[in-house]
């Protein structure tokens, strides 16, 4: 499903152009929603639509909390009325613990979001739950730590990492500007979780799963690792602007996948340094 815009703005798909079929439609639109969920009557359904950046959730609350939060609960609602007996899969987020009751953190940590983008996941994370207990929806939540590749956006901080790593490179710049370098963050590898996703979707039961790698690294960890790789030294290079920074920070996540692990076979493959490396080598 894709938003209409004026611009074409698919090129991380295009390599699936043939093979899939692109609908209109927009989570802000029950309306529509409906009548794709009656036309397509799909087995699985994955949730992974929302204004998505957490330090634009501040300047956007009302925006993010209508796609994130109530987005949410349209579809699932769509899945109720058509009497679909799909599988519905809610892409849940580490943000949701925000300011951290305990370390690492599980299925069962209590949620502390410090951002409207992390408060309208704990909403979505909820009604999904909701649904599955209320209505016997095939319902599962996948708590997923950061998850990075060369498609992420380029707004994100690991992604202003590597593409400006590039530019200071090819000499088109020569300096990157970034809030929290103290920030500790469970990177991990999209692909790696987006597999997990799906075996979440392939058990007899629903449940809800954290997946992460069980390390944490700061932003400057991150910023050693990709201008070491080439080597520079990135003091030099990066400065720090006041403007970058969240109203309220989320200091440190980390996740513990045990039970995903147990239950679903899945554990990630790509460490730390070679997610860095890969990023950096695509963006250079």
């Amino acid at each position: 499903m894709v938003r209409r815009s004026s611009t074409f703005n698919r090129s991380r798909i295009d390599h699936l152009r043939n093979d899939i079929e692109l609908v209109y439609g927009d989570l802000g639109d029950s309306s529509v929603l409906n009548q794709l969920m009656r036309s397509i009557r799909p087995d699985e359904v994955y949730n992974l639509g929302a204004q998505s950046h957490v330090r634009v959730s501040f300047d956007m609350p009302e925006y993010t909390a209508d796609v994130v939060a109530v987005g949410t609960l349209r579809l699932l609602d769509a899945i109720r009325e058509t009497d679909l007996r799909c599988r519905f899969y809610q892409a849940s987020s580490s943000e949701m613990f925000g300011k951290v009751a305990e370390v690492p953190q599980t299925e069962e940590t209590p949620f502390h979001p410090r951002s409207p983008y992390g408060v309208s996941k704990v909403f979505g994370h909820w009604i999904t739950r909701n649904y599955r207990e209320a209505y016997g929806v095939y319902a599962v939540n996948g708590i997923l730590f950061n998850h990075e590749s060369p498609r992420r956006g380029e707004n994100f901080v690991t992604r202003k990492i590597t593409l400006g790593l590039g530019a200071i490179l090819r000499g088109e710049r020569e300096s990157i500007e970034l809030g929290n370098l103290d920030a500790k963050r469970d990177w991990g590898y999209a692909r790696d979780y987006m597999e997990g996703a799906w075996r979440m979707m392939q058990q007899e039961r629903p449940d809800d799963y954290v997946l992460a790698t069980g390390e944490t690294h700061s932003v400057q960890e991150f910023l050693e690792e990709a201008f070491g790789y080439v080597g520079l030294d990135w003091r030099t290079h990066v400065t720090t602007g006041e403007r970058l920074l969240r109203p309220a920070e989320v200091d440190l996540l980390v996740g513990d996948y045990s039970k995903a692990r147990s239950e679903l076979g899945w554990e990630p493959k790509v460490t730390f340094r070679e997610l860095v490396r890969m990023m950096v080598d695509a963006d250079r």
